[in-house]
């Protein structure tokens, strides 16, 4: 089965380490997960620290990494937790992702669905020659 990553998109107050003063948040969303769970849909889920806890690995057009310390000033651009889910569809997908509670009531904030490439189960081999391929046909453009 397709797995999505349901990203919940940073926050300002998430970057600062705070959390939404909404008692009823932490129950709501434990219990959506839970839910998740009982279907057999939940893989993996959690909350990240901020940015200023993290690092980002850049590699120059040579492949030379260079380690750059967080924060990060696009908030925008950042995750402030994760959801991971194994559905039959995109269109199941979809519709957990509609009940999923805001992550940040009172505020303007999104979440972000994505599929995962390729699958969980393959042996070594097979996944290293499958991120090969899915590699070979991004730079091909599609």
């Amino acid at each position: 089965m397709p797995r999505f990553m349901i990203q919940v998109r940073a926050t300002a107050m998430s970057e600062a380490g705070d959390f939404p003063d909404d008692p009823t948040l932490v129950p709501r969303m434990m219990a959506f997960h839970d839910e998740m769970a009982r279907a057999g849909v939940l893989v993996d889920g959690a909350g990240l620290q901020p940015s200023s806890q993290g690092f980002r690995v850049h590699y120059d057009a040579a492949g030379r990494p260079q380690v750059l310390d967080g924060p990060f000033a696009e908030t925008k651009e950042l995750i402030a937790g994760y959801t991971l889910i194994d559905v039959p569809s995109r269109d199941e997908a979809l519709a957990w992702a509609r009940r999923f509670p805001a992550p940040f009531p009172g505020l303007d904030c999104c979440i972000e669905v994505r599929p995962l490439m390729g699958g969980i189960d393959l042996p070594p081999e097979d996944a290293e020659r499958l991120i090969r391929e899915q590699l070979a046909s991004i730079k091909r453009g599609g």
